[in-house]
This record gives structure tokens, sequence and C-alpha cells, in this order.
């Protein structure tokens, strides 16, 4: 059961990184390249700050509007 759950958070991290890579940059291209490295360019937003701000929030409400 502990690895169900971790992949489960490992599949909504991914998704979570997706919306991110789309909001900033609109490219299938560069979608498909933060998808395969997911983790690192999801830490590399939170070292850059664009998540800082209530941004982490924000982004995935847009999608939802």
């Amino acid at each position: 059961m502990e690895n169900r759950e971790k992949s489960i958070l490992y599949l909504v991290l991914g998704l979570y990184t997706i919306m991110i890579s789309w909001y900033y940059n609109h490219s299938f291209l560069y979608l498909l390249i933060h998808y395969i490295f997911w983790p690192v360019y999801l830490v590399y937003e939170l070292l850059i700050g664009h998540l800082s701000h209530g941004m982490w929030k924000t982004i995935p409400a847009s999608y939802f509007k």
C-alpha cells in the first residue's frame, strides 16, 4: 500500500509541473521536456522564485476558472 501512495504523489507532482510549464511557456515541446525531467524542473522553479508569493496556488487555480 505504501508504494501506491508514493506513486500517486509522484503522478500528482508531475501533473503540477505540467501546469507550471504550460502557464509560463505555452509550448508542447517544453511541456514534454519538463514532464520527463519534472523533479529537476520543479526544484528549478522553486529556486528562481516562480512559485513564491502565492503563485503555487494561483497557477493551478487558473486552470479551473
